[in-house]
């Protein structure tokens, strides 16, 4: 079942793509329009988005994210879907907006690209006007057993050197909530403070260096 982690955010049912490998998907509320960042699988919670007013636009943060229910999510609200230009060959669905450069989206989520673990990952930077601000960071930092760590997929075109880039430009960000799509133990979502935030970016950084 979804749950409810803040006023104005939902998470979807657990699910486990790989074993010990556990996402979800993130639902924002907003009276503007609906948005879904990352995507599910499990169809009970695609039609209990009705209940919540549907769903406008779908994020993607990366071409892992990909599967069968892109398509029947837009196809049942009508709602648009958004990848990076990089990911988008990679993604089995119709792609409404694609993205390939740091932007505002209309619905005032920005849009940051942040290569490394592929290469074409997004991020998406959100200030609720219920007052906390909150990054979906895909899997460029994701939870592993309480620690916030980075994977280079150099497979799918990531590589150590992009990942730190893209490190350094969420350093810059102040997000009270951060929200990352698979993750490894108990939790996804962690709230923040600056100096936390700047210590796990500059820890990850330094390990990254180091494999450079």
């Amino acid at each position: 079942t979804m749950k409810k982690l803040y006023d104005d955010i939902w998470q979807t049912t657990l699910e486990h793509p790989f074993a010990g490998l556990s996402t979800h998907a993130y639902l924002l509320v907003r009276d503007e329009g609906n948005v879904l960042f990352y995507n599910t699988s499990i169809f009970e919670d695609i039609d209990g988005f009705a209940d919540l007013g549907g769903i406008d636009i779908q994020f993607l943060s990366h071409r892992h994210e990909s599967g069968k229910s892109l398509s029947i999510i837009s196809k049942k609200y009508e709602s648009k879907l958004c990848a990076s230009e990089l990911e988008s060959p990679y993604i089995d669905a119709d792609i409404d907006i694609i993205v390939s450069d740091r932007q505002i989206h209309s619905f005032n989520i920005e849009i940051i690209p942040t290569p490394g673990h592929t290469d074409g990952g997004l991020c998406f930077y959100y200030h609720s006007p219920l007052g906390r601000d909150y990054l979906f960071t895909g899997d460029t930092l994701y939870r592993s057993h309480q620690e916030w760590k980075t994977l280079v997929f150099s497979s799918d075109g990531g590589s150590a050197d992009s990942l730190i880039k893209s490190l350094e430009t969420l350093r810059s960000l102040k997000p009270d909530v951060v929200i990352c799509s698979a993750y490894v133990g108990e939790t996804a979502v962690m709230e923040m403070y600056v100096t936390q935030w700047h210590k796990i970016i500059d820890s990850n950084i330094a390990q990254l260096t180091r494999r450079v």
